[in-house]
């Protein structure tokens, strides 16, 4: 008697139990790829950063002779208290002073001047208004090397120099960068939010304070925090308008804290350059929400 072979075929169920495995797997090796290369690129932007940090705890010999290791062989803290006395019989705490009141003002002055001529610019109807657009926009191709000159000249008649109000007040003009921003948020605001207000009494002012304004806080604080780091990291225009070491900002005074005609303690310097990094850390951590929610939110939601 024939016997005949018999052939078993999978069960539908065994076959899309290993197709779910299979997917699963993938999805797991792409995930620890993605991770692995995030970690990895992380890694190495934040090197320089622990690598100053790390030399700012070593002695001023071992800083250039043990490059590449983090780990200091004498823990020297001695260099923080020797940076923060200063030069000049000026401590760091002034500098740090000069720079918050520099960023400080500079940035509220900054942003809510960009914020009244982006409402002007994308709400109010003028005569040339999209003239007056367009040569704003243009400023944005002149590099700040351009204009130095010709305002330190008006300054300079002005008795301005050695002052902060060669600083700060070019700032009531606004940004152009901020105002082209906060113009393209307004824009995606209905209009119909300004002719309800209008026709229930509220005059211009009342629309850009109780509308327009509380729609673009995300706008508003993204503005304010590019303007901090970057009125925080200036070097130039301080070093132009201020010649008195009691008025530096702690960019000047940390490239005047190096010698390059003498001896410099590097570790002091190391030392202030970290601590000069703390607001810029601390603010990120506490507004990074609003950074991305800033660049991402395009007007109203919903």
């Amino acid at each position: 008697m024939a016997t005949r072979d018999v052939v078993l075929q999978p069960t539908p169920i065994t076959d899309a139990a290993a197709l779910k495995r299979q997917r699963q797997f993938a999805r797991l090796r792409g995930t620890v790829i993605y991770h692995g290369f995030v970690i990895a690129l992380g890694a190495l932007m934040i090197y320089p950063v622990v690598w100053l940090f790390a030399s700012s705890l070593k002695a001023p010999d071992e800083i250039w002779t043990q490059v590449n290791s983090l780990i200091p062989q004498q823990l020297r803290l001695e260099n923080y208290v020797e940076g923060w006395q200063g030069f000049g019989g000026v401590t760091f705490a002034t500098f740090f002073k000069n720079s918050f009141i520099y960023a400080g003002l500079g940035t509220l002055f900054s942003v809510t001047a960009s914020a009244v001529v982006a409402y002007a610019f994308a709400r109010l109807r003028f005569v040339g208004r999209n003239f007056w657009f367009s040569v704003m926009l243009l400023t944005l191709m002149l590099p700040t090397q351009v204009l130095i000159i010709p305002q330190f000249i008006i300054f300079k008649r002005l008795d301005w120099v050695n002052t902060f109000l060669p600083l700060l007040l070019p700032r009531l003009g606004g940004d152009a960068f901020f105002i082209f921003m906060i113009v393209q948020f307004i824009r995606s605001i209905p209009i119909d939010l300004d002719e309800a207000a209008l026709i229930d009494g509220a005059d211009k002012a009342g629309v850009f304070f109780r509308i327009i304004l509380p729609q673009i806080t995300p706008a508003l604080v993204t503005a304010a925090i590019f303007s901090f780091y970057w009125t925080w990291e200036d070097f130039l225009l301080p070093l132009v308008y201020l010649n008195k070491p009691e008025l530096y900002t702690v960019s000047v005074a940390l490239r005047t804290f190096s010698d390059s005609t003498g001896v410099t303690n590097w570790g002091a310097v190391f030392a202030m350059l970290g601590l000069s990094l703390i607001p810029v850390f601390v603010i990120f951590i506490f507004f990074q929400r609003y950074i991305v929610e800033g660049i991402a939110t395009t007007g109203l939601k919903g």
